[in-house]
């Protein structure tokens, strides 16, 4: 019983296989192929004419109609101008019509303190400032961690200079305190 049902579906799929053949080559001669040419029925007249031979000169447009060019020559071009627009852009001025502007100053770490001035009080002497030289040291170490962190150097070095740095913070507190 098994096998006449899979000869049956067998002669089904084949059956619908040779329809399918037989639709793609009516389509295909109505359409006419793209590999070869179609064949032409003697009971069915020929639907398209003949197209006439090529010249063995090819016609040349005159001078006002666009030429075809080859896809390379539109891809140098283009090539060319994409160069050419960033090279303007390039030397040209960026913005304004003045100088371009200079450069801000970078920051360098400070060694000493900035020295503070400040204002005598009327009546009295100049006030002197005067800043421990344990708090100068802390300052300077506190710029090199703080350095290092930016710079994301995070080794041995780095956990040296946090100790000294914190060393070197409390003996700011105790020598500034009163």
């Amino acid at each position: 019983m098994a096998t006449d049902r899979d000869e049956q579906q067998r002669e089904q799929q084949r059956q619908e296989l040779e329809e399918i053949r037989r639709s793609f080559a009516e389509m295909g001669a109505r359409m006419g192929s793209l590999f070869e040419p179609a064949e032409a029925d003697e009971s069915e007249p020929a639907q398209q004419a003949a197209l006439p031979a090529p010249s063995a000169t090819p016609a040349t447009p005159g001078p006002g109609v666009f030429q075809a060019r080859p896809r390379w020559w539109w891809a140098g071009l283009l090539a060319l101008l994409f160069v050419a627009g960033t090279a303007f852009g390039w030397l040209l001025p960026r913005g304004g019509d003045g100088p371009d502007p200079a450069p801000p100053p970078q920051a360098t770490p400070a060694t000493t303190a900035p020295p503070v001035t400040a204002t005598p009080p009327t009546g009295r002497g100049p006030t002197v400032v005067s800043v421990p030289e344990e708090c100068v040291d802390a300052a300077e170490l506190a710029d090199e961690v703080i350095s290092r962190l930016n710079r994301n150097n995070r080794d041995n070095r780095l956990a040296l200079a946090l100790r000294d740095y914190t060393i070197a913070s409390q003996a700011c507190r105790r020598e500034a305190s009163p």
